[in-house]
């Protein structure tokens, strides 16, 4: 039997998963939060000692800077869209597995896991935990996902999600007893545990009691064919689906294991999330998590953000601030009372060009599809200036791959074609073939249309406008023309899956910190959200249903690369795939990255106690504040008492 324990999400020998020792919280009484004190007295809710799962989990503090808190208080953050109350189940963090603010794996919502070669996968649950509403969590959660959605034909057309298929081999599940779940393959699955974990995890359980009414196989039929026809659905699956949204966070009913839970329907401008009266975890001292009562998630027009937040309206806030803001919020510091820390970025390039190898225009898809022009076009970018104009110098410039906290990390995969050469720029342009010019001195294409490079945009940040502009400058003295065509993140994502777009502009690699054991699956065509070959990326995530076969040689070798790091069994196997993996990348320019290492500001408001002064701020691995465990941050008996 194997070990798993995750550093930076990589794998190292161990025996189980197991949540951390819990001898405070087991001598001392558990603590009731005062909020919930009055529901218990008045017999609306159990004491704290029976909401409790057997162990709970206890909150692992970074000592260096976290210490144990008191209960009480609100906080109060921004976001951009009503939609976007998601990511209170991305700060929640809470996970069958997850990682700490070290990056290492293990468990949270369940009390171990026990792993034998990767194939079997036995999850223990916690004897006595409960959903927000006081329903058992057990195997049935899992049992009634496995059996009722993913393996439903009309919920499912495509059965289960491709993280429980190995070799298109489903596994063998078994509901052992209500407290132990078991998943099997014949060959080893090493993308679970890390999808459990992720940002947006798998969700391979469902509150199976709240859900039932919703489906046909439990519900009344006639309750449920009233319930369509009241909300004017198609089906009884599109009633479930609005339902069973775990992630989104819009449901007001339905039941969560998060520590705060959502108390405002949708639409509102103001969403309050209340603290879950069963959640699982504790601090060392028995105190019930988490400390803070409420998160209200206020929603404001995105470019109003900074200002609202220099003005002091939110407590905790990075999302839709950047670098350029910086000075503006260190100006308010001293007035409002908050700080401004400064994090780290895991991104493999803050902003990044994404040349769309699967466009339909056959003309421009044969010159992205070209090593030699999408190499031009990375080495006719002035990386220095764009560093010392736009972020004062701070960042890296360089390609987009592994940063230099990886331990795959080689300066040659940081400079391949992305050294500032006009002259070789230009040279490569001659040798595709595109000599013409017009009167302008702009280069035609084959067809003799002017090369016009239209670079979609989500229109989001004025940092993308900035670096494209300073490109459009660099890229005129290659004969190349740049426009920017901003549009809604919905319309500019879709007009690239459907081939529209040409390029677009993005951030580089989610996670430049990758250890040999993770997945390789942002470096080859896995996903259709993967925009510079999105069609390829649909074809693989479809299981060949939609999307475009991959017809690149260096392409299809990224993809039996993926696969033999998959088949690999020891970790010298897997950095060798890797290194091949970051090599073709690096000479090939699949993205074109500009500068990585930008800062990321984080506005902390006076009196919120327990958020790091350092931080990794990435969607992946750290789910944004997810792994510093914003359950543990708490609010000073200042600020507690000025809110009362």
């Amino acid at each position: 039997m194997t070990s798993i324990k995750f550093l930076l999400g990589g794998l190292a020998a161990a025996v189980a998963l197991h949540s951390a020792s819990i001898p405070a919280a087991r001598a001392a009484d558990p603590i009731e939060p005062p909020m919930l004190a009055p529901l218990v007295s008045a017999g609306k809710l159990p004491a704290v000692s029976k909401r409790l799962p057997d162990p709970a989990a206890v909150a692992v503090l970074n000592p260096k800077e976290q210490t144990l808190g008191e209960h009480g208080g609100t906080i109060e953050i921004l976001m951009g869209r009503q939609k976007d109350i998601r990511l209170m189940t991305v700060y929640g963090y809470a996970r069958l597995v997850g990682y700490d603010y070290a990056l290492n794996l293990g468990p949270d919502i369940v009390e171990r896991v026990e792993v034998e070669d990767q194939k079997v996968f036995t999850f223990h649950l916690r004897k006595n935990h409960r959903w927000s509403d006081g329903h058992p969590f057990t195997s049935e959660d899992f049992r009634f996902y496995w059996e009722d959605v993913a393996n439903n034909d009309v919920l499912s057309p495509s059965g289960p999600p491709e993280v429980l298929r190995v070799d298109g081999e489903l596994p063998r599940v078994e509901f052992i007893d209500p407290q132990t779940v078991r998943y099997s393959w014949s060959n080893p699955n090493p993308y679970l545990l890390p999808a459990l974990a992720s940002a947006r995890p798998h969700y391979i359980y469902m509150p199976a009691h709240y859900l039932k009414q919703f489906h046909p196989k439990y519900a009344d039929a006639e309750k449920l064919a009233a319930l369509i026809a009241e909300t004017k659905a198609n089906n009884w699956a599109r009633v479930f689906y609005d339902k069973e949204e775990m992630y989104n966070a819009k449901n007001v009913d339905l039941p969560s294991l998060q520590p705060w839970v959502n108390t405002t329907p949708m639409p509102a401008e103001r969403f309050v999330f209340a603290r879950n009266p069963y959640y699982h975890r504790v601090d060392s001292a028995g105190r019930q998590l988490p400390y803070l009562d409420q998160v209200i998630v206020n929603i404001a027009d995105k470019g109003l953000i900074p200002a609202k937040t220099g003005f002091g309206e939110s407590d905790l806030q990075a999302r839709s601030i950047r670098f350029d803001h910086y000075t503006f919020l260190k100006q308010g510091e001293k007035e409002k009372g908050f700080s401004v820390r400064l994090w780290s970025s895991s991104s493999g390039s803050k902003v990044a060009l994404l040349p769309n190898m699967t466009a339909e225009d056959t003309v421009w898809r044969d010159l992205m599809r070209d090593a030699r022009f999408r190499r031009a076009l990375s080495i006719a970018i002035d990386r220095q200036a764009i560093n010392q104009v736009l972020f004062f110098g701070l960042a890296r410039p360089g390609a987009d791959t592994v940063l230099p906290e990886s331990p795959l990390f080689k300066p040659a995969y940081q400079k391949a074609w992305s050294q500032f050469d006009v002259k070789q720029a230009n040279a490569l342009l001659d040798e595709i073939g595109v000599t013409e010019r017009n009167g302008s001195g702009t280069r035609l294409l084959p067809d003799g249309r002017p090369m016009q490079i239209i670079v979609d945009t989500s229109g989001e940040s004025t940092e993308e406008s900035d670096v494209l502009e300073m490109i459009k400058k660099n890229w005129k003295q290659i004969g190349v023309e740049l426009f920017a065509k901003p549009s809604q993140r919905e319309v500019f994502r879709n007009r690239i899956f459907a081939g529209q777009a040409i390029m677009s502009v993005w951030s580089g690699l989610e996670n430049g910190l990758p250890t040999s054991d993770m997945a390789p699956s942002e470096f080859a065509p896995t996903e259709q959200i993967q925009l510079q070959w999105s069609k390829w990326g649909e074809y693989f995530e479809s299981s060949a249903r939609s999307g475009q076969e991959p017809d690149l040689p260096e392409v299809k070798e990224l993809l039996a690369l993926y696969e033999a790091w998959r088949r690999s069994k020891t970790k010298e196997e897997r950095a060798q795939v890797w290194h091949r993996i970051l090599e073709i990348h690096a000479d090939q320019v699949f993205t074109i990255g500009t500068v990585n290492g930008v800062p990321q500001p984080v506005v902390v408001a006076g009196g919120l106690n327990n958020v790091p002064s350092t931080g990794v701020y990435s969607w992946s691995p750290s789910a944004y504040f997810g792994i510093y465990k914003p359950d543990t941050f708490w609010l000073s008996a200042e600020r507690r008492t000025a809110q009362n």
